[in-house]
């Protein structure tokens, strides 16, 4: 559970009870109320009726130091604790972490020197051990403690009751924030436009570079039928151009078989070629001797 939401329940504890009691037996609400461990916002307790009431009374004292946990811090105790009660030790440790929030308020790097000053602490390691203890841990604000600056970082503070005279100017700061807000709300608007409109763009420029990359395609297929038909052609044209030359040599060659034939006919003739058998038939002539 977070530290607004136990605030919230505390608050609306104490402030029933602070409604259904009157004069001094709100001594004992205040008491209960600043000495609670959990408990940092009182501006809804004093603004109960009967709290109010309490100014210009016997009492008011209490309504002095009601006021004193909403918007004062240690230093404000010390210089009026003539005329305020003696507070308990619960009391001083949360009247000095107030203090602590108060200060956080202004200043992001709040040096040793001045927390022990305002939280009348006498060394470091008193002022380390309460900071990490009684702050920190109790979830009141979060930081670093730099010991070799000397110095608390801090990172996170809860806040505390805005004093009434604080009022016009939170307004003010609200009212700037709201304005400034409105400004950024307006430029996003703006630069929402302009993205939708360079996506847009963006999506006409693509379709139209893919439009063109399948132009582009088609264009050289296109031409790659065109040279294969041409290459298909020119093997034609080829073809027909040797068409003359291959029935010549046909020609030639039909005209050397006739010319072989011719000549088979005239070694084939009957006594043209000496017939082995019929030359061993004849008688054959005798050799006188040469004288």
């Amino acid at each position: 559970m977070d530290i607004e939401q136990k605030q919230n329940e505390f608050i609306d504890h104490f402030v029933k009870r602070a409604s259904s009691l009157k004069g001094s037996a709100l001594a004992s609400v205040v008491t209960e109320a600043t000495s609670h461990p959990s408990l940092f916002a009182f501006s809804e307790i004093l603004a109960v009726p009967d709290v109010v009431e309490l100014e210009g009374t016997e009492h008011s004292v209490y309504l002095d130091v009601l006021r004193l946990f909403a918007y004062g811090t240690w230093s404000d105790y010390t210089s009026n604790s003539g005329r305020l009660p003696e507070l308990g030790s619960d009391q001083a440790l949360k009247l000095k972490q107030l203090t602590v929030l108060t200060l956080a308020e202004t200043n992001k790097v709040l040096p040793y020197d001045q927390l022990m000053q305002e939280l009348d602490v006498t060394n470091v390691r008193e002022l380390e051990d309460f900071l990490i203890n009684e702050c920190m841990y109790a979830g009141i604000v979060r930081g670093k403690l730099d010991q070799l600056r000397r110095c608390f970082e801090v990172q996170f503070a809860a806040g505390r009751d805005l004093k009434p005279e604080q009022l016009g100017s939170m307004i003010q700061t609200l009212s700037n924030w709201l304005t400034t807000s409105d400004n950024l709300s307006v430029s996003i608007q703006e630069k929402i436009k302009w993205a939708d409109n360079m996506c847009g763009l963006n999506k006409k420029h693509r379709k139209e570079v893919e439009e063109r990359v399948e132009d582009v395609k088609k264009s050289l297929s296109s031409k790659v039928n065109r040279n294969k038909t041409s290459d298909s052609l020119l093997k034609y044209w080829d073809i027909l151009v040797d068409v003359p030359y291959i029935m010549a040599e046909v020609t030639n060659c039909k005209q050397a078989d006739i010319d072989i034939r011719g000549h088979e006919e005239v070694y084939s003739e009957p006594g043209g070629v000496m017939d082995y058998e019929e030359d061993r038939s004849r008688p054959k002539r005798r050799r006188h001797p040469i004288s």
